[in-house]
């Protein structure tokens, strides 16, 4: 049983999407951590902040790690986050003489943070294949039924004659659009968090930059200036987009779905929904999801503004606040770009009645 329709045993074949939700994952999660305690120690180490033997020793220490669970749970339970009794569990793992180098001058915001922007970045690049993908769809679609005349509708009411592509277009040029801002998105929360206590690394001194350069090296990621601890406006961009994407999908899905009317029929469906009352019914299911998950995406990245508020230099509850909404958001414009392939390749225009 699942509180979820996106990882519920059911229902998560109709909204769920395995490649996305993996990125969420404990074990995802607890693996974006450990890189970033293991290059942590590397840099400090090159730079001569901890031993050479310490940071060996912690690497060996994580190759072999496996977490205990329960404890995890006890621990987040009363700390809050997981990191305090990571740490702990991660110092138990290597010689006494070593344990006080283990996540030295770092914080447990830095690891969550850190972690969550390694995971950010193969969602980006999920979701910019299947942006691909859609868009190239809808290129065939056009190509094949772009010059079918149907008829436009402004509120709702008839209005002119117009070629199917004057409707494709405007199912793909939000993605093109999309498609285009999500490199700047991507970029801006693939960062390193690195700030220590309260964002100013004290206790590496002047050893604090060439650290942070090598430990972003290391990562995959871009080193800042300072660390953006309570400044929030990057994740929510990275879910404003998610919606944006996911709002573009559902204008889609909204006209299949009226087009699709038995009374209107200017679109046939290769595959729908079946009904166990009514067999001759194809429901266009596709269709109706794509709309379902815009209006969850638009309703939950209110949330996601609401978690910029950080008071001073960290906030437990907007932090909080984000590992609830965001991978919820990610998951669903995952599912949205999946099943919006799916629909197009399904879509053929008809002409319209009469003619």
């Amino acid at each position: 049983m699942s509180v979820s329709p996106f990882d519920h045993p059911i229902l998560s074949a109709l909204l769920g999407d395995e490649a996305v939700a993996a990125c969420f994952s404990a074990e995802a999660e607890m693996a974006g951590m450990l890189a970033f305690e293991r290059a942590l120690a590397e840099a400090e180490s090159e730079e001569g902040v901890i031993p050479a033997e310490a940071a060996a020793a912690l690497e060996a220490a994580i190759a072999r790690f496996e977490p205990d669970t329960e404890r995890l749970r006890r621990g987040v339970a009363s700390d809050g986050l997981v990191v305090p009794e990571l740490v702990r569990q991660l110092r138990g793992a290597v010689e006494p003489a070593h344990e006080p180098y283990v996540h030295f001058g770092a914080t447990s915001q830095d690891l969550v943070d850190t972690g969550l922007a390694l995971r950010l970045r193969r969602v980006s690049a999920i979701l910019s294949e299947r942006l691909d993908q859609v868009i190239a769809a809808l290129d065939g679609l056009n190509g094949r039924d772009g010059e079918i005349e149907v008829m436009a509708h402004t509120r709702m009411q008839a209005a002119i004659p117009v070629p199917a592509s004057r409707k494709i277009r405007s199912w793909r040029d939000p993605l093109v659009r999309a498609r285009a801002r999500l490199a700047q998105v991507a970029e801006d929360v693939a960062v390193l968090s690195f700030g220590g206590a309260a964002g100013t690394l004290d206790k590496l001194g002047d050893a604090a930059g060439p650290v942070a350069h090598r430990l972003a090296e290391k990562l995959g990621l871009r080193a800042l200036p300072r660390p953006r601890h309570s400044e929030r406006d990057a994740i929510a961009s990275f879910a404003s987009w998610l919606s944006l994407v996911t709002g573009s999908l559902g204008k889609l899905g909204q006209d299949v779905a009226l087009l699709a009317q038995s009374e209107v029929g200017e679109i046939r469906l290769a595959k729908g929904g079946g009904s166990s009352a009514m067999p001759h019914k194809v429901n266009p299911v596709a269709a109706e999801m794509l709309v379902a998950l815009a209006r969850f995406n638009a309703t939950l990245v209110a949330g996601m503004h609401h978690a910029l508020v950080h008071e001073s230099e960290r906030s437990g509850a907007a932090w909080t606040l984000e590992w609830m909404i965001l991978p919820q958001m990610a998951v669903a414009a995952g599912a949205a770009l999946r099943i919006a392939e799916g629909l197009v390749e399904a879509i053929s225009f008809q002409q319209r009645r009469g003619e």
